[in-house]
């Protein structure tokens, strides 16, 4: 019976990640060909011009074009994103939230996502017309700050802003992990629980924050179902990443992207600009451009940015198994992680690569029998 019920969830984590991935490659397709159509067909063009007529103040043009542009981006992709984030999530028993509560978080998200595009937008044109030739390099200088000063303020701004947590209640738990903490020398600031449970049935842990905001986020789905020797070795996992200063190569893998990014845009964008019959790039008409570059050459960068995610997450096992030696522990973790998550334990070759940040779940249980 065990194994009948083990087949079961492995064909129906298949048939859910392979729905995933067919989803994530066919939005990659719809996003470009939106942006091209709307380049190519002078759309922001006439909505620059349009605004232009209408708005005096310079500064208030950019809010207003990405306030459009987010409302018609938002429609055109809602049949994706609605079967993708809750349709899918509920035909699988992976979601416990309600329509209404989706929208709700639809709506925060969709407001923090235009403030930031504000910020990081604004900037980048108020940059590009003070430095014409170091524009890009101040850009990503700038990208980069920004996003250290949000992983900062994340954990308590962001997620209480979708999630209800609180310190966690379960002492003996709480004080495990922090000596763990204290065994791999790594200063946090508390141990916190929050109520996955009203959103999803998936599990999941965390060690978010910077500087004095570090602290480690338990989802009570994962608490309430995995021994303390299991998440043990999972924040074993998520502080070895700290220790081996796989953040901060992260961080630099990241910039290095938006600058690599930012320089063929740079150096390129005269001749992609006569394409599309645009006078400058300074004109915010030609933001779908420079999100097309993003989108090209992120799709381009991907495999590459997850082969050295993996190598990462592959160290981070080891170093987890090497402190805690907890290998019957992690195996059963895993074990119990792919079929709460529905993940897929043996993608292809093609998937994997493409897709996979963290090795496969089969590839981390056979390292973990190796050590």
């Amino acid at each position: 019976m065990q194994e009948q019920e083990k087949v079961s969830v492995l064909d129906k984590a298949k048939k859910y990640s392979s729905i995933k991935y067919t989803l994530a490659i066919i939005g990659y397709f719809y996003i470009l060909v939106l942006l091209l159509l709307f380049q190519g067909l002078r759309l922001s063009q006439i909505l620059t011009n349009s605004l232009c007529k209408f708005i005096s103040v310079n500064y208030l043009i950019i809010p207003a074009y990405l306030l459009i542009v987010y409302v018609l981006y938002y429609f055109l992709v809602f049949p994706l994103n609605f079967y993708g984030s809750f349709i899918l999530e509920h035909k699988f028993c992976l979601s416990n939230q309600k329509i209404q509560d989706w929208f709700k978080d639809q709506i925060k998200a969709e407001i923090i996502s235009y403030i930031i595009a504000i910020i990081l937008i604004g900037a980048f044109y108020y940059i590009l017309k003070h430095y014409i030739h170091t524009w890009w390099l101040v850009v990503s200088l700038f990208w980069i700050f920004f996003s250290l000063i949000f992983a900062k303020v994340m954990p308590i701004v962001i997620i209480p802003l979708f999630f209800k947590y609180k310190p966690l209640s379960d002492t003996a738990l709480r004080v495990r992990i922090i000596n763990l903490a204290g065994r791999m020398r790594i200063k946090i600031l508390d141990v916190f629980e929050i109520d996955f449970s009203k959103k999803t049935t998936k599990a999941n842990a965390a060690f978010v924050g910077v500087g004095k905001t570090k602290r480690v986020i338990l989802a009570d789905t994962l608490k309430s179902k995995y021994s303390d020797d299991e998440i043990e070795v999972i924040l074993a996992h998520e502080f070895a990443h700290y220790k081996l200063k796989h953040l901060l190569k992260l961080i630099l893998l990241n910039s290095t992207a938006i600058i690599i990014t930012l320089f063929i845009v740079f150096k390129t964008s005269d001749y992609t600009l006569d394409l599309f019959g645009l006078s400058a790039l300074s004109d915010i008409a030609a933001l779908p451009l420079v999100l097309i570059y993003f989108l090209i050459l992120g799709i381009i960068m991907q495999p590459f940015e997850n082969y050295l995610s993996r190598r990462l997450e592959r160290n981070a096992d080891i170093e987890a198994l090497k402190i805690t030696g907890l290998k019957e522990a992690f195996i059963s973790m895993m074990e119990k992680l792919a079929s709460q998550n529905l993940a897929d334990r043996n993608p292809s070759p093609f998937i994997k690569f493409f897709f996979f940040d963290h090795p496969p779940v089969d590839e981390r249980i056979a390292l973990s029998k190796l050590l």
